[in-house]
């Protein structure tokens, strides 16, 4: 069973002017992913660490930030688990926080944008002592999407329940009058973002089969092609049989 975690990393770094900032970051973040558990860790000072060990070992830990249904406390000792996020945000530097040894290159950001170098050129699969299997990835610098009507209105479930109690059915959130979706921006209820977020994913979606549906015309084209060469060839060899009897 896959269940997603946000890691907030770093949280040595945090000043108290953000730490204790309304909403705070944890707080936009939940907003951003509904269900999906977050945890705040620093692997400098060991802020959530027992937390994170207990989570990939299959335990349930004492007490966990989030609030998402959290860990089955009936699941196995010891998970798969994989790192995955930018370059930069500490995903080297928790593994070998976790691995509780120097055995993972680690590097810093950069100073002119903050970003992070590539400093994991490899997937590597890391056997923790505390239990569970993690696997390390190079960074990224983005993400796609594909075939995402299927878990859009999963996703963003409370678009979805939103856009229920829209005037028109075939509402696409934008300037419709008596757009409840609209509404619930407007009164705070839903962030602006996430509703960006949504219609991002849309556009991605829709250029996507775009480019599905303009891959699959070429290739009937091109079959069909084919076709006519072969059967001009055949007939054309035919004709050549004719001519010599």
């Amino acid at each position: 069973m896959r269940e997603p975690l946000v890691i907030l990393t770093k949280a040595d770094l945090l000043v108290d002017d953000i730490r204790h900032a309304s909403p705070s970051p944890v707080d936009v973040v939940t907003a951003a992913a509904p269900g999906v558990d977050v945890l705040v860790v620093s692997a400098f000072d060991g802020t959530g660490m027992d937390v994170l060990r207990a989570l990939l070992a299959g335990t349930p830990p004492t007490a966990f930030p989030g609030t998402g249904p959290g860990p089955d406390p009936t699941a196995p000792r010891g998970r798969s688990a994989v790192l995955v996020g930018p370059s930069g945000v500490g995903k080297s530097t928790l593994a070998k926080a976790l691995l509780g040894e120097k055995r993972l290159a680690v590097g810093p950001t950069r100073t002119s944008d903050g970003k992070g170098r590539h400093t994991t050129v490899r997937r590597e699969l890391i056997v923790l002592p505390s239990g569970g299997v993690l696997i390390d990835t190079p960074g990224i610098r983005g993400v796609g999407v594909w075939d995402v009507d299927q878990g859009l209105d999963s996703a963003f479930a409370d678009i979805a329940e939103l856009a229920a109690d829209c005037r028109f059915a075939d509402c696409e959130h934008h300037t419709e009058p008596g757009c409840a979706v609209l509404a619930a921006v407007e009164d705070g209820s839903l962030p602006e973002r996430r509703l960006a977020s949504y219609r991002r994913l849309l556009r991605e979606n829709a250029w996507l089969d775009s480019r599905r549906d303009a891959r699959l015309a070429a290739e009937q084209r091109r079959r069909w092609k084919t076709i006519e060469i072969e059967n001009r060839r055949r007939f054309a060899g035919r004709d050549r049989q004719g001519r010599n009897r």
